[in-house]
């Protein structure tokens, strides 16, 4: 964590502000691309072959490649829905560590993909079984899975009818996941492996593992024996320290205590990952 907000420190002031918003710009453009000129999308996939024959701009391009939709209401929902828990979660990390997930993410699946090559390149039919299976959906895959650890309890609607909890879907989208592991090819396993990779390994360095302390344990749960010993019936249980939200009148959110901050301050889902900790010294 302080390796990260060392680098932001550094580094913080290139983030490309709203990236989201460019992310879905290119996700339209290759939608253009798909249904005017669909030849001219084989010009931009992420084929180490050709990149290694001077085409670089492969690195980078293959972000656009669609993800295989090619109902257009389908796909404006998708677009809509991506770009609704990106924005969130860009809000909630901040421009620095969100351009760092979306790009770490693109540089993971850039480079398995020339290491694979690598490894098996040389096999027949490797070419066609690499061309376009390199798009954004994995990229995508990696940003619901983030959605869904930091909002466990954010309700969606399944088919715009069914309330399930994003954890539940998380779980599911995981399953999915490591069973394509097994279905896949290589080239397949690498793709979902680069953004597995990602994930994991971006939320290791930005956890704070102070709250699994010895010491934190005891003082939360010092603190809910204190607060169970003067809870007055009809007072609210939780109240941000921010916005004075409580979860009687907004049971949706989700509250939780700051381990950074010196004292007991409770901050609901919006400015858990927003506020400017509390200092007593």
């Amino acid at each position: 964590m302080k390796f990260l907000q060392k680098m932001e420190k550094k580094i913080g002031k290139f983030a490309i502000p709203n990236l989201m918003r460019v992310l879905i710009a290119c996700y339209i453009i290759g939608y253009v691309f798909q249904f005017s000129f669909p030849g001219f999308l084989d010009v931009l996939a992420l084929e180490p072959y050709y990149i290694f024959k001077g085409q670089i701009w492969r690195l980078i391009t293959w972000i656009i490649i669609p993800t295989g939709a090619s109902n257009i209401i389908f796909t404006l929902i998708m677009l809509f829905f991506y770009y609704s828990i990106g924005t969130n979660l860009e809000k909630v990390w901040g421009d620095f560590k969100f351009n760092l997930y979306i790009f770490g993410g693109i540089f993971f699946t850039a480079l398995s993909a020339i290491v694979l090559y690598l490894i098996i390149g040389s096999q027949t039919n490797f070419l066609l079984s690499m061309s376009g299976l390199f798009s954004a959906y994995y990229i995508n895959l990696s940003l619901f899975l983030a959605f869904a650890l930091t909002y466990p309890e954010h309700e969606i609607l399944l088919m715009f009818v069914i309330p399930v909890k994003m954890k539940w879907m998380g779980l599911v989208y995981a399953v999915l996941q490591i069973y394509s592991l097994f279905s896949e090819n290589w080239v397949g396993r690498t793709a979902i492996i680069a953004s597995l990779l990602n994930f994991i390994i971006f939320f290791i360095l930005t956890r704070s593992y102070k709250r699994i302390s010895p010491k934190e344990i005891k003082r939360k749960a010092e603190f809910k024996k204190q607060v169970r010993e003067v809870t007055i019936p009809g007072l609210p249980r939780h109240r941000c320290a921010i916005c004075g939200r409580t979860d009687q009148d907004f049971p949706e959110l989700e509250f939780r205590y700051c381990s950074k901050c010196d004292g007991n301050y409770e901050y609901c889902q919006d400015h858990l990952f927003t506020h400017e900790h509390v200092k007593k010294n």
